[in-house]
């Protein structure tokens, strides 16, 4: 019989760093969790060989023993009698987690030492803009399991943060897994978002934008007025220093930049059109 290639099990090279078998690990013994395949023989004894191929190339001393057994085609003949099964597996699997084969190399062992990370989750949590200017508390349900988590100021559209530990459980001990929580924050009706700063139009009638004065407009949470200087000119840009979002766990805030839009008179009075008219005259 032929001797069972643990690193094609793993899909890594012969000469694969311990990090690199590490990594391949993890990714494999999540995928083929029992929990996630409850029921599923096959998938039992997948996972059991992905455990054995990783207990022996994680240990220099052991992955040394199997090098060289691998490639000594006399002792191969040793395990002839073991035969493979239609599913692919290399001898019986214990109770312990082992197969034949790893037994008789490396004597019966327990796999109780072998642990690995549980499975990281992910989520979705969609804010309103104006519950981001300050930290808050937040009350999220994964998988029927009510968690309370911690907002920071100024999150951004699109940011994924970690929990550790708030993932699927470890397997025989092991850590669990994270919780990624993606963000997804919607801005108010007119309002553009970039990093911290924040871009809105407002309108203001002729006469301000003449003769200059200040206006009320409505910024996020809060009113705000706006001095407007004499003779400002249409899509003149005001800023607001401070008044945008919170930058991401800092106590700065960005800036709020208004573009005006002088909105001419409607309906004038037949007086109105004369005042307009030596207007009209005055600058000729």
């Amino acid at each position: 019989m032929a001797v069972p290639d643990y690193y094609n099990i793993l899909g890594i090279d012969r000469n694969a760093s311990s990090e690199e078998i590490k990594k391949a690990y993890y990714k494999l013994a999540r995928k083929h969790h029992p929990d996630l395949h409850k029921g599923d023989e096959a998938e039992s004894r997948k996972f059991q060989q992905i455990n054995e191929a990783y207990e022996v190339l994680k240990d220099p001393d052991k992955r040394r023993k199997y090098d060289a057994f691998g490639t000594t085609g006399d002792r191969q003949d040793q395990f002839e009698g073991f035969g493979r099964g239609d599913s692919g597996f290399y001898g019986e699997f214990s109770d312990q987690g082992f197969s034949d084969f790893f037994e008789s190399l490396f004597g019966r062992q327990s796999s109780s030492d072998i642990r690995y990370k549980g499975r990281d989750l992910e989520a979705t949590l969609e804010l309103n803009l104006e519950q981001i200017f300050k930290e808050f508390h937040q009350i999220i349900t994964i998988n029927n399991k009510q968690i309370r988590i911690k907002v920071p100021a100024g999150i951004e559209d699109g940011q994924k943060i970690r929990l550790r530990g708030y993932g699927q459980p470890g397997f025989n001990g092991g850590p669990a897994g994270d919780l990624y929580i993606s963000f997804i924050i919607k801005n108010p009706a007119g309002v553009e978002r970039k990093g911290a700063d924040l871009y809105k139009t407002e309108n203001i009638d002729l006469y301000t934008a003449v003769l200059g004065g200040e206006v009320l407009i409505e910024g996020i949470n809060e009113k705000l007025k706006l001095k407007i200087a004499p003779e400002t000119k249409q899509g003149a840009i005001v800023r607001l220093k401070g008044k945008g979002v919170p930058l991401y766990k800092k106590k700065e805030r960005g800036d709020l930049y208004i573009t005006l839009m002088v909105q001419l008179p409607e309906k004038l009075s037949e007086e109105e059109i004369e005042l307009f008219k030596k207007l009209r005259d005055l600058k000729k």
